[in-house]
């Protein structure tokens, strides 16, 4: 629930409503403390120093919402990226079985040359094992935490 509040908020900050309703709300406060607006009286002269110290609460706690956001955004990436591995690795395996296969047909009907001679048919052909690959990637990776 906290999330999901952070990134509405992450959200909302970096829209042209935000920058909109800021622009209001500064020019509210610029023509009411500067005397323009006669009938609301001055609450925060010249030089502003409340306005000052409001903005700077709200940049605090939105630079903490918008990093929260890209935290979140970040972890969803790495998942996709998990997947996309898993995946990958896993079409690997087939696309090797396939290839064999194909390569026992050929040589079953005399079709091509035999793997030997051909060193890239040779090493596409020869199973990879996808098993080890995953943990020397899980190794060589740095950790994030």
């Amino acid at each position: 629930m906290v999330d999901r509040i952070a990134d509405l908020i992450g959200g909302f900050s970096g829209s042209m409503t935000f920058v909109f309703l800021h622009m209001c709300w500064f020019l509210a406060w610029f023509l009411i403390n500067t005397g323009v607006i006669p009938a609301v009286k001055q609450f925060d002269p010249y030089p502003f120093i409340l306005l000052a110290m409001i903005v700077s609460v709200e940049g605090v706690l939105l630079s903490t919402f918008v990093l929260m956001k890209q935290n979140r955004m970040q972890k969803r990436i790495d998942l996709r990226d998990q997947l996309d591995l898993q995946i990958n690795l896993l079409s690997e395996k087939e696309i090797t079985k396939a290839l064999q296969l194909l390569l026992a047909i050929a040589n079953k009907l005399e079709v091509i040359p035999s793997p030997e001679d051909d060193q890239e048919l040779q090493e596409m052909s020869s199973t990879t094992s996808v098993d080890l690959l995953a943990e020397r990637v899980q190794t060589d990776l740095p950790v994030k935490n």
